[in-house]
């Protein structure tokens, strides 16, 4: 199947991010990349605004697809605990270029933060439902925190983690959710 004109435009928007970074990201850079006329572009994407939010929608999208894969079931039939799980497998993988240089950039932006969010929020425990005093959602939330650690630490770190040992972590943090709740559920049935 042939991409859409506009995965196509994104696409080359992220290459353009890949290389020069989000500032560089402009209708000619990206219809010189994507060998498409600024009209084209402008079809697609009224503004840059418009382009820029679309590709962090783009990019927030594909990182919730990856967790969908590794959650290895449809997403409504998943508990929370499974979720943060395949949230922790993930992390094994580091940023590419242009998903670490987004991130940052919708950190100061709060319109370019909702897509990473609304996937976010899907995956890890609401911080805000988190009993302090429950040694097994603290578990959990030391999980995530350590998740999100392992996929930073790949992203930028000087020194890069054996795929072994990087994929043995995700599973760590991915079984230390699944201890924490059978820990919780036996004490519920004692």
């Amino acid at each position: 199947m042939r991409p859409s004109k506009r995965d196509t435009i994104l696409q080359a928007a992220l290459s353009v991010v890949e290389t020069d970074g989000v500032t560089a990201v402009t209708y000619e850079s990206v219809a010189a990349a994507s060998g498409l006329t600024k009209g084209g572009l402008l079809y697609h994407f009224p503004s840059r605004d418009a382009m820029i939010l679309a590709l962090h929608e783009y990019q927030a999208q594909h990182w919730d697809d990856e967790m969908i894969d590794a959650l290895g079931k449809d997403l409504d039939e998943a508990s929370q605990d499974e979720r943060l799980a395949a949230y922790a497998r993930v992390s094994a993988r580091s940023a590419t270029g242009p998903e670490l240089l987004l991130m940052l950039e919708a950190s100061t932006d709060s319109e370019l933060s909702k897509p990473w969010k609304r996937v976010i929020t899907r995956w890890i425990p609401n911080p805000a439902n988190i009993d302090p005093t429950d040694p097994r959602a603290l578990q959990k939330m030391v999980a995530y925190l350590a998740a999100d650690g392992l996929w930073l630490s790949e992203s930028v770190g000087a020194v890069p983690l054996p795929h072994e040992l990087r994929a043995a972590l995700a599973e760590h943090l991915a079984r230390s959710v699944a201890e924490a709740t059978a820990i919780q559920c036996n004490e519920a049935n004692q």
